[in-house]
């Protein structure tokens, strides 16, 4: 079975053992994202230093009270596979509702310009995240990563066109409405990450994640949709390459 890892965060001092292991445990490609102008330049980097590895180049809402200056710079590096990630968290609000609205918006406007996908973040923020989705009109190619709503916000995304990412949360007892909505997802809009360093699958809670783990969130995933864990790797390896034309 062959895996990608369609969201991480990779370590820059950890990196050749980090794509080490994960091409150990069948996680061939890994796509390690950015979250601002520091962490964009740093994926970048990485992707450079490995074949195994992509990048993609936003501010996460958590960092949108800085702007996006520098940003679309960098959408023309090599490598490249998507803009963001980005969106709205109004948990914790380290960036006012407004900032972040406007940051996801050029976000939004950047993915139509340069036609390369959109990954989405959202959290506590679900109607907001699809009002500014709506406005600036859905990209063709666009994710939601870490999906963690239930099955009417997964028929919101999904009738919009996007595909829904999950992650090590399909896996923890608490999660029934993250599985319902794995278990509706089509086959042809279903991806898998990691998060790591975050949200490590049981049995791992707790410890720090890494792509390594991708195939505990697979199998997880599997259970969830009631099919075979090779089905969710092909599926999800063929997602993954279609939309970020890997």
């Amino acid at each position: 079975m062959r895996w990608i890892d369609n969201h991480c965060h990779l370590e820059q001092d950890a990196l050749a053992r980090v794509v080490a292991e994960a091409s150990d445990a069948g996680v061939e490609r890994v796509i390690d994202v950015g979250t601002d102008l520091a962490t964009s330049v740093a994926a970048i980097s990485k992707a450079a230093a490995s074949d195994r590895v992509w990048a993609t180049v936003g501010v996460h809402p958590h960092e949108a009270r800085h702007g996006l200056g520098g940003i679309e710079e960098l959408l023309g590096s090599g490598r490249v596979a998507a803009v963001g990630e980005c969106g709205l968290d109004y948990h914790y609000n380290h960036s006012t509702p407004a900032d972040q609205q406007a940051v996801f918006a050029a976000q939004i406007e950047m993915a139509h310009r340069h036609r390369l996908p959109l990954v989405i973040h959202s959290r506590e923020a679900w109607d907001d995240t699809f009002a500014v989705l709506d406005e600036g009109g859905v990209p063709d190619r666009t994710v939601f990563h870490c999906f963690t709503g239930g099955p009417d916000e997964a028929r919101a995304a999904l009738d919009r066109g996007a595909c829904l990412s999950f992650s090590g949360i399909v896996s923890f007892p608490s999660a029934d409405d993250v599985r319902a909505a794995a278990e509706l997802c089509p086959p042809d809009r279903l991806l898998v990450e990691t998060d790591s360093p975050y949200l490590a699958p049981v049995p791992l809670r707790g410890k720090p994640n890494t792509p390594a783990n991708l195939p505990l969130v697979g199998e997880a995933l599997a259970r969830a949709r009631g099919v075979a864990l090779e089905e969710v790797a092909q599926r999800t390896w063929d997602n993954a390459v279609a939309f970020y034309r890997l």
